[in-house]
């Protein structure tokens, strides 16, 4: 409730309302706010007021705004830290997420030039090429393409693909991942992007590439990936 009596600012306490309700799922990620004039009707105050509240949320990323529709429910970013190597689906579980993925492509073709530089395999080389949408908690965070030499997984399937990569190659195949070299630039969504992240075309992403070795340096894979960068943050620790 607004305590008009109180010395804490209107907007603070607009501020704080909302934010309580977003903690307690009342507004749920994605949805719409009430307008400035039911906010406003609703309690009593100056639409300006309200806008202040807003504003200030806005800026704080807890909210975002698309021109013409409103004013809606920020995403909680989800951080990744750049220190350990995790593949998506531990990632998501490790934050009580439930990872999931929509498999857009998957089929046999020869390595190009560029893709079979990555894999340190000799171009025409039969290659899987995969295409997902990766999801937590059923919304998309990231488009993601992976491309894995065919004769280090022969029998790996659409299947294989509902559950964990990493732990279909260590379990299954008896592989002993090494490490990922993995690089990280900003770009901006095209048609494809938007249309599968449920952003507008422009948004700012996070183009990140990944080589994966396994012990005998061989490469295990190659995965390029547009992550919604109001969703998704790395982090790393560093030290002097």
């Amino acid at each position: 409730m607004i305590d008009k009596q109180s010395p804490i600012p209107i907007y603070f306490q607009i501020e704080e309302l909302i934010k309580k309700q977003i903690a307690d799922g009342i507004l749920k990620p994605g949805e719409a706010l009430p307008s400035e004039r039911e906010f406003a009707d609703m309690y009593g105050i100056s639409r300006m007021t309200v806008r202040q509240g807003i504003n200030n949320l806005v800026q704080q990323k807890k909210l975002y705004r698309e021109k013409g529709r409103g004013t809606f429910v920020s995403w909680p970013k989800i951080e990744q830290p750049l220190s350990k190597m995790t593949s998506f689906t531990e990632d998501m579980k490790s934050r009580n997420m439930e990872p999931g993925s929509k498999l857009l492509s998957f089929k046999t073709t020869k390595a190009d030039e560029p893709i079979a530089k990555v894999l340190a395999v000799e171009e025409g080389t039969p290659i899987y090429a995969i295409k997902r949408v990766r999801l937590a908690d059923e919304l998309p965070i990231a488009l993601e393409r992976t491309y894995i030499a065919c004769e280090l997984a022969p029998h790996l399937t659409a299947d294989t693909l509902n559950h964990s990569l990493y732990s279909y190659f260590e379990r299954t195949c008896g592989y002993s991942i090494s490490d990922a070299e993995q690089t990280i630039a900003a770009v901006l969504a095209d048609e494809e992007d938007a249309r599968w992240l449920t952003v507008p075309a422009g948004s700012p992403l996070l183009a990140i590439r990944r080589q994966t070795r396994l012990e005998d340096n061989r490469v295990l894979e190659a995965v390029y990936s547009h992550y919604r960068g109001d969703r998704y943050h790395f982090v790393t620790k560093m030290v002097r």
